[in-house]
């Protein structure tokens, strides 16, 4: 495809994308949430995450619009590149070819009285036929748009952004699967331990191996044997994903349906409180990592076949995905009253909630696996962000900076955040807060603000992008704008009067 532009691949029905929508955004910060409810409170919790969805949604109907005006955008380019060619040789037939078809002939009009080559600037562009310019046919990546919509500052900003934030991604999953192995290797299996108790890094693990050494151990393993697939191409197979996500999704119904037994036996021991507000900056962290879908949106939306109802459809999907979240978190914090980082390890040495042993390593162990088949896709999409940001036009990287410098600056930091920290609420709400704002708020406002100057550039005002956002006027960007300062403040200024507090 010319201009980077990357082909749309297989089609799909428009039901068939939000449920690939929702199989992305429900994911690893979902088994966090439930902490972070039973910390900030019931009430509080509810308030701020149906809050934050509504946040969400509005950015994800921001990109949408995006990659309309971003389709336009690239139609308008090839159209006029060809007018260019077709005018330096008058006699050619293929004056109106372009690759919208003969039936563009007259797409676009120019002002009478001047000269075409002096009437080639944008604002030369005055009418359209807007329907099928605004179509997404074509996938316009968020690298791709920021690159034709924000300046060089911007673009770097943008990757900034999106590396600081696949790094916590990578820290998360490098966390995550020894911090469940240690829990369910250390943990009593056999039902006579104390579920309730909170054992520290330095309780024994087995012989004189402390659980803080068991977990170093397996974070060694851990590194060893997915680290090199950064040095490799490596691409998530249609049929592991949908292992994977038949995994996950086993694993959550379990554990509503568990849940759900024990609070309706009268047995449930949580009484989470109505609102503390000393837990919403980890709350808020938490649900922007766990809603965060706007930087795979290309992907999921051009392939969809129909998307004259998008926005709707969308919505339905975040309705379903915020009583999903509310659901496991409710159950969660009235089932038990010491959750843990993974809400999955509350389940593992609990047998007055499963006595099955299957089923009790089962929950314990599904984030191992699917957990381990992401964190090379992200890994590999983070060493391919490091490239292009240094990228130069027709420069050619030398083989030790491509095949190994890249590779290391990749996994090396992640793992010794791991090694370091395996407190995963922490590691997911700075995650969420920092570079998850910028990615869910601050980059989609600002790329909806500039396509739309791009568009009326191009097309004039009166043109309207078929796929535009409902949040059409510029008070909602100002307002995420706004928002997601006034949040970076706030998160900020509670982690440092934390850290200073004796």
């Amino acid at each position: 495809m010319p201009d980077g532009i990357t082909e749309t691949g297989e089609l799909y029905s428009p039901y068939v994308g939000l449920v690939y929508m929702f199989n992305l955004i429900v994911g690893t910060g979902a088994l966090t949430m439930p902490q972070a409810f039973a910390v900030a409170g019931w009430g509080l919790s509810l308030a701020l995450i149906i809050f934050l969805a509504f946040m969400s949604y509005m950015t994800t109907t921001f990109v949408i619009e995006a990659m309309a005006a971003a389709n336009a955008h690239m139609r308008w380019k090839r159209r006029e590149r060809q007018r260019i060619v077709d005018d330096s040789d008058p006699s050619s037939d293929s004056y109106y070819d372009d690759d919208d078809d003969d039936d563009d002939k007259n797409t676009v009009a120019i002002r009478d009285g001047y000269d075409r080559s002096e009437t080639r600037p944008i604002l030369s562009v005055q009418r359209a036929r807007t329907y099928d310019a605004f179509d997404i046919v074509e996938r316009m990546e968020m690298g791709q748009m920021a690159s034709m919509f924000f300046n060089k500052v911007g673009v770097n900003m943008f990757y900034i952004c999106i590396i600081i934030y696949l790094y916590g991604d990578l820290a998360i999953y490098a966390a995550a699967v020894p911090y469940s192995l240690t829990e369910v290797v250390c943990g009593n299996q056999s039902c006579s331990a104390d579920s309730k108790v909170k054992h520290n890094d330095t309780d024994p693990c087995w012989g004189s191996v402390r659980r803080i050494d068991a977990y170093r151990i397996f974070l060694t393993a851990f590194s060893l044997l997915l680290g090199p697939f950064t040095f490799f191409n490596v691409q998530k197979t249609k049929y592991l994903q949908i292992i994977t996500s038949l995994m996950r999704w086993i694993a959550f119904i379990i554990m509503i349906i568990l849940a759900l037994i024990r609070i309706g036996e009268g047995a449930g021991e949580g009484h989470p409180p109505i609102a503390n507000f000393a837990g919403i900056p980890t709350l808020f962290g938490v649900c922007v990592y766990s809603f965060m879908c706007q930087h795979s949106l290309p992907s999921l939306i051009t392939p969809i076949s129909k998307k004259k109802h998008m926005n709707k459809l969308v919505l339905v999907d975040y309705v379903l995905i915020l009583a999903f979240y509310s659901l496991l978190s409710f159950t969660a914090i009235f089932c038990f009253s010491n959750l843990k980082d993974m809400y999955t390890l509350n389940f593992t040495s609990n047998c007055s909630v499963i006595s099955v042993p299957f089923i009790r390593y089962f929950l314990g162990l599904f984030p191992v696996f699917t957990i381990s088949t992401n964190f090379p896709i992200i890994a590999v999409t983070l060493r391919n962000n490091w490239k292009t940001v240094f990228h130069r036009e027709g420069g050619m990287y030398p083989w030790l900076i491509d095949r190994i410098v890249f590779p290391l600056i990749t996994v090396i930091p992640p793992i010794f955040v791991a090694f370091c920290t395996h407190d995963l609420e922490t590691l997911v709400g700075i995650t969420g807060s920092y570079a998850g704002t910028g990615i869910q708020y601050i980059i989609p406002a600002c790329l909806v603000y500039f396509s739309r100057k791009d568009i009326g550039l191009m097309f004039g005002n009166d043109v309207q992008n078929k796929h535009r956002s409902p949040f059409k006027h510029s008070f909602w960007v100002l307002f995420v704008l706004v928002w997601s300062v006034s949040c970076f403040i706030f998160v900020t200024t509670n982690i440092v009067l934390a850290e200073t507090q004796p």
